[in-house]
């Protein structure tokens, strides 16, 4: 794909000319993840982190068929409030999306392509697809797996997201080669849950310290990004036993339902807003900004 089809907005591309530090972020939870008005107004409120911490937002989409690196307001509010008319965009549909000149909001994967077109090397998102529960019969694992595997970008996140297999995700990852950190951790979280029964690769106490982590294997020449999981806060954090109840349930809804792909995750995701009172959503907006302000400093100590 050649970097015609890649706009990058003037700010974004100044800072990259500069060496200067630069965030990537995805658009899924402007369309997918959050409802209309907290989706924009989170976004507005995840780059500021990223600009106070001295580090310059470069959020993603496709737009007219275009890759973007850097949205304006407007656009930002566009997408926001249009959500439904919005693709879900992986690897796999960028070439039929981009031929047909269409819009679309980025997922874990096609944040990471864009981000490493642009030469942006730190990403920051909730939480990552994975190997799905029952995946030993349905096949069904997330394209952000492979993406971490093949693709030299760093990305932040609270850990897998909860709903998944998260013993195999890790398998996954392992076979794969991508290195998990456990920032002020040794177990990793999952997404909405602080901590889980498994552990991580490596421990990492500073952002200086994953700035090395990422020197070091990029330096070495190996394929491929990390995956830095940073647990939710204490106060935020659900309980596992807690969120494993919803699912029961919901997974038993999903399967009369028929819901399957990518209608997936953000079905559960509103399940689990719906069961637990609105406190998931707003776990998800503070992990997130979380997740943007460590990136943000990883970024300017990688810089």
């Amino acid at each position: 794909m050649s970097l015609q089809c890649l706009d990058i907005s003037p700010e974004v591309s100044k800072a990259l000319a500069r060496g200067q530090p630069v965030v990537a972020l995805e658009t899924t939870i402007l369309s997918h993840g959050m409802p209309w008005p907290e989706n924009v107004k989170t976004a507005h409120a995840v780059e500021k982190i990223i600009r106070d911490a001295g580090a310059v937002p470069a959020m993603t989409a496709i737009l007219n068929g275009r890759l973007k690196a850097g949205l304006s307001e407007a656009e930002i509010d566009y997408i926001g409030s249009h959500s439904q008319a919005m693709h879900k965009v992986s690897r796999r549909d960028l070439p039929w999306l981009m031929a047909k000149g269409e819009n679309g909001t980025t997922t874990v994967a096609s944040t990471m392509i864009i981000a490493a077109k642009a030469g942006i090397r730190i990403f920051a998102t909730g939480g990552i697809g994975g190997v799905h529960r029952g995946a030993k019969e349905t096949f069904d694992i997330s394209a952000d797996l492979q993406e971490l595997a093949r693709t030299p970008v760093a990305v932040v996140c609270s850990g897998p997201k909860i709903i998944l297999d998260l013993g195999l995700t890790l398998e996954y990852l392992e076979t794969m080669g991508v290195t998990v950190v456990g920032y002020g951790t040794d177990k990793l979280p999952g997404f909405y849950v602080r901590e889980t029964q498994w552990n991580v690769d490596c421990r990492a106490d500073s952002p200086v310290d994953i700035a090395n982590i990422l020197r070091t294997r990029w330096s070495l020449g190996l394929d491929g990004g990390v995956l830095i999981t940073n647990p939710v806060d204490k106060s935020l954090s659900l309980t596992l036993e807690e969120v494993e109840s919803i699912l029961e349930h919901s997974f038993k809804e999903m399967t009369v339902e028929g819901v399957a792909g990518k209608a997936i995750t953000p079905w559960l995701i509103k399940r689990l807003h719906y069961a637990t009172k609105g406190r998931s959503l707003a776990t998800n907006i503070e992990l997130l900004k979380s997740n943007v302000r460590l990136a943000a400093q990883i970024a300017c100590d990688y810089c």
